[in-house]
């Protein structure tokens, strides 16, 4: 019934009503310009409350009916759509489109007052309708991160991009509304701005390019743990936009790095070693050089009884054995035979301890090697990778892996090469005392 009612006949009479007859008496009638006035105001009052009524009804209305269906329907999207006020913001146009056409109707004869009040009210709808598509565009942003893809694609500067191609468009309309003129004749305008623009929006385009290769190469995704020391980034990406990608440092500091600086600076991503379940371990303990010998029969005994290394000492025993004899020299076997080493065997020993540690993945590179001696001994190097990924359990893992062959090593007549302390100095002195 109340959808039936045309509201232009209604103020076309009270308009009429109006200009015939704000007179105050037959002796004294009102001016022309009073009576207009007058007449004027009460019709754009009148506009007003049309307008706030049908507002309320929009949201009383419609809101209410949208929201009822959304609650029936199992789908996520409209529920998305509710909570963006998407409804909330269509609801608006009802009464800024019934006050338009009513504005000639109540302002007969005033053509300026009727194209600057028409002005306003088509930027209003514009506006009304980029914060619908704003809240349209979040909602599908939502929807999206409910999917398993946007682990991987992430869409959020995209989104942006067709924000400020909306802010842009509805920025041309406004101005052709209050000018006067075509949208096109705007559109033609920008070529001979277009270097202003470039440098205004340098920063944006430069973002648009770099996060379309982001995606398209699948370099970065959010969760990844990158590092960037030129700008101090160490940590997780939590956010990836037009023009920046937001990283929390595991000091849990945030930081803001452009988004076309992934791609001009570089970066290390540590995904692939979260995807290959392991982790690297590169660390190298120093042997004092002094302490390397060759094995003699009571050490090579004692060596023995590690299980891990049983089997190995005595093949390679039984190995170098062969290749004495078949020497056959009378010269003494330090001159030209082969015999083990403290080093060799215990490097052995690092290799099996490892192959049957439980926290070694051992489908991974697993080696100890030996690097370049230098002044503080010989790097005895371990390169190996964990089971797992976890910081804290890597660093425990490396510790424990550690802590037993410093403890070990006395067993191979090794020492550990570190650089002198007070009480190395102390005992010396005593000695020289």
């Amino acid at each position: 019934m109340f959808l039936r009612i045309n509201p232009i006949p209604l103020v076309e009479r009270l308009a009429g009503f109006l200009q015939d007859n704000i007179i105050l008496s037959d002796s004294q009638p009102m001016s022309e310009f009073w009576s207009g006035f007058i007449s004027h105001s009460i019709l754009i009052l009148s506009l007003a409350v049309i307008a706030i009524i049908t507002d309320w009804v929009g949201k009383n209305i419609f809101v209410s009916v949208m929201k009822r269906v959304t609650k029936k329907t199992k789908t996520h999207w409209d529920d998305l759509l509710l909570s963006h006020k998407v409804f909330h913001r269509l609801a608006h146009l009802i009464p800024s489109y019934l006050v338009f056409i009513l504005i000639p109707v109540a302002l007969q004869g005033l053509s300026v007052w009727i194209f600057l009040l028409q002005t306003i009210v088509k930027i209003y709808i514009v506006i009304i309708i980029v914060r619908a598509i704003n809240g349209l565009l979040k909602a599908f942003h939502e929807l999206y991160q409910t999917f398993e893809i946007a682990k991987y694609k992430p869409i959020k500067g995209y989104i942006q991009i067709f924000q400020i191609i909306v802010y842009a468009i509805a920025a041309i309309l406004a101005l052709s509304f209050l000018m006067g003129k075509s949208p096109v004749y705007f559109i033609t305008g920008l070529g001979a701005v277009s270097a202003v623009l470039l440098l205004i929006f340098k920063d944006v385009l430069l973002g648009f390019v770099a996060s379309i290769q982001l995606s398209a190469n699948d370099m970065v995704r959010p969760g990844d743990w990158i590092t960037m020391p030129k700008f101090g980034a160490d940590g997780d990406v939590i956010e990836i936009t037009l023009t920046a990608v937001r990283i929390r440092n595991f000091d849990m500091t945030i930081i803001s790095l452009p988004t076309y600086s992934m791609i001009s600076d570089g970066f290390q991503n540590w995904r692939g070693m979260k995807e290959a379940g392991g982790r690297r371990i590169k660390r190298a303990m120093l042997i004092d050089l002094q302490s390397i010998r060759f094995v003699d029969d009571e050490l090579l005994e004692r060596l023995k009884k590690f299980k891990y290394i049983e089997s190995y000492i005595e093949n390679r025993q039984e190995e170098i054995n062969k290749y004495n004899e078949k020497i056959n020299s009378d010269a003494p076997a330090q001159y030209y035979g082969r015999r083990q080493t403290n080093i060799g065997i215990f490097r052995a020993y690092i290799q099996a301890y490892l192959q049957n540690s439980p926290n070694i993945n051992t489908d991974m590179m697993l080696m100890t090697r030996q690097l370049p001696p230098a002044n503080q001994g010989l790097p005895l190097e371990i390169y190996a990778f964990t089971n797992t990924t976890d910081w804290v359990a890597y660093e425990g893992i490396i510790s424990d892996i550690f802590d037993h062959l410093l403890a070990v090593i006395h067993e191979f007549d090794l020492k550990t090469f570190q650089d002198p302390s007070g009480v190395d100095f102390q005992r010396l002195i005593s000695l020289v005392k």
